[in-house]
């Protein structure tokens, strides 16, 4: 199930908040200008489907964030539990970072929890099948895949490789929570 805890950024014991309604994880993360949608695939989607066939399901929805927003590419990626650089995948986006353009992933299956530093609250989101949240340029956040990662997930890009984490140099992504592998 998918969840939003907010935080005091300096107390990380603690949450302030606790969301799991769709409906209120989506205005909470509104108010703090992150975009959290539910899509549904206009046709199934076999587990082992290809790039094209998991980007057709959702085609209707891809193409409208593509012309709002003006996103101009777009791939999956997945990640299974018996990856072989699972570890070094996951301790790449554990540290506070930013970006230069929008960090935008929709979850087709499995789960990755984004965790958001804004104006002094920490908005840990555990997304889920169904669930696309998109993190605007120049968000401090951090990404936790578990140790036991799996989820295939929707990217869409304004520039590919112009998608670079710039870490923070901060330490607050090692106060907080980590993911606990799903079940």
């Amino acid at each position: 199930m998918s969840r939003l805890r907010i935080y005091e950024d300096s107390r990380p014991e603690a949450p302030v908040s606790v969301h799991a309604s769709h409906a209120e994880i989506a205005h909470e993360l509104g108010k703090a200008g992150i975009r959290f949608e539910q899509w549904e695939a206009a046709q199934p989607v076999a587990p082992g489907a290809s790039q094209e066939e998991v980007i057709a399901a959702y085609r209707r929805d891809i193409d409208r964030l593509m012309q709002s927003e003006g996103y101009q590419s777009v791939d999956v990626i997945s990640l299974k539990p018996d990856h072989p650089d699972r570890a070094a995948l996951r301790q790449k986006f554990l540290n506070e970072h930013t970006h230069s353009e929008d960090e935008v992933r929709f979850f087709v299956a499995g789960a990755g929890q984004f965790t958001l530093h804004i104006a002094g609250k920490v908005y840990e989101v555990l997304c889920e099948q169904g669930d696309l949240i998109g993190v605007p340029d120049g968000t401090p956040h951090w990404f936790d895949m578990s140790e036991s990662p799996y989820f295939v997930a929707i990217r869409l890009f304004t520039n590919k490789e112009g998608w670079v984490a710039q870490f923070t140099g901060t330490d607050i992504a090692e106060r907080f929570p980590r993911m606990a592998p799903m079940v």
